[in-house]
């Protein structure tokens, strides 16, 4: 591959993964089964110079490989809110990685979709949320790999044989220890994106070590608890004590070592976490977004319901934001009408913070995901309020918000 034999592109690709691998201090490559790309969501025109210059160099992936978001939505267009030009360049780029043979998915949840990778499998997954799904839920292997670094992957087939693909760098180090956490809170969904938040802030560059959640926590809770700790932090992994695959006990998540220090995690901690995820103060809303990560059917499930019992306000913006594949879903269920006739807006092959799609230019944003939470102030400009499902849809019917008073109150 370096010599040149396989192409030029795959001469370049291999080439920076081997600088890469001397930057990470690996002494060999490894074997890679599947891949998944985050660099066809166009930030701006080097994106598209890089990809081009690949196609033009004959690259086709060597594994099964998946696209995360891109920057417009292709199934829906008029969704966009951007100008023509970023529109056409967004739809370029996304075409420029069909070329090479990646599967056209456009998800940031390839795990809920088209391909779920075995546990051990080695992988090249980029997407904060999904190489955290990957490692812990899953106990797949990967780095987090970001932008370039992904394709050049996925067209050589390898990676570096460092980090997350190794075993003896998949021990837990910080535990964090539920303290006192009522019963029900634990079963509520809006618990999850609140400790992942707490997590990311808390763990720097270690991997945590859950002790305490039920082993009844569903995949989607920690899903949205994964994305939230990619979020506020530089998460790739956690453990959760009787729930993940590598974690059956504490000793085994730990490696038979102890831990590097014991964090206990009170209401009290997550009450004030839960505040720092909303920007603004309890008021008037002009956006709902859910869906990061992507809505699957089990989350439209719980939506459907709320949606029939409360009109959605006509000043309000009602966006989820979904896949293909779950879109097709929807419609097989008889559910794709409900939601329009509802006044929701779906969005698929791409996000609400890294496109332009709200219609609103300013105000308040209403989610129940940590990485909407996040994101939206800095992305998109529009200040925040995280709360649950249920305040979410039930704020979008009065125009403000509503809450809960009994959530969090113990």
């Amino acid at each position: 591959m370096l010599a040149g034999e396989m192409g030029a592109a795959v001469q370049m690709a291999m080439r920076i993964l081997t600088t890469m691998a001397r930057v990470y201090g690996a002494e060999r490559l490894l074997d890679i089964e599947a891949a998944h790309i985050d660099g066809c969501l166009y930030h701006g025109d080097s994106g598209i110079a890089f990809a081009q210059r690949l196609v033009d160099g004959g690259a086709q992936v060597r594994v099964p490989t998946t696209l995360n978001v891109g920057a417009i939505d292709l199934l829906h267009p008029d969704q966009f809110q951007g100008t023509a030009v970023q529109a056409q360049r967004a739809a370029q780029l996304m075409r420029l990685y069909q070329q090479m043979g990646c599967q056209p998915i456009w998800t940031c949840t390839p795990y809920q979709t088209s391909y779920r990778p075995a546990f051990g499998a080695q992988i090249a997954w980029a997407e904060s949320n999904a190489i955290v799904f990957a490692n812990s839920v899953l106990g797949a292997r990967t780095n987090r790999y970001g932008d370039f670094i992904d394709i050049c992957a996925a067209l050589t087939g390898r990676v570096p044989a460092a980090g997350l693909h190794l075993t003896e760098n998949r021990r837990g180090q910080l535990l964090f220890q539920l303290q006192n956490i009522p019963d029900k809170l634990l079963a509520e969904d809006v618990f999850y994106p609140v400790l992942g938040y707490f997590l990311g802030q808390h763990s720097g560059d270690k991997i945590p070590v859950i002790e305490g959640l039920p082993p009844e926590v569903t995949e989607d809770q920690l899903k949205a608890l994964g994305a939230a700790a990619a979020s506020s932090g530089s998460a790739a992994m956690f453990h959760a004590i009787g729930v993940t695959p590598e974690a059956p006990t504490l000793a085994e998540a730990l490696h038979h070592q102890p831990p590097e220090a014991v964090v206990p995690v009170t209401l009290a901690d997550l009450r004030r976490t839960r505040e720092q995820l909303s920007t603004a103060p309890d008021g008037r809303i002009q956006v709902v977004a859910l869906g990061s990560p992507h809505y699957s059917p089990a989350e439209f499930a719980q939506l459907m319901p709320l949606l029939a019992q409360h009109p959605i306000h006509p000043d309000v913006e009602f966006i989820v934001c979904t896949n293909r594949i779950v879109l097709a879903e929807l419609q097989k269920r008889g559910w794709l009408d409900e939601l329009q006739q509802a006044g929701v807006r779906l969005v698929v092959d791409t996000c609400v913070v890294v496109a332009p799609i709200t219609r609103s230019k300013g105000g308040v944003l209403m989610t129940n995901s940590g990485k909407f939470a996040h994101y939206s102030p800095g992305n998109i400009g529009l200040d925040v309020v995280y709360g649950s499902l249920e305040e979410c849809v039930r704020s979008a019917v009065l125009g403000r918000v509503w809450r809960d008073e009994g959530l969090w109150r113990w």
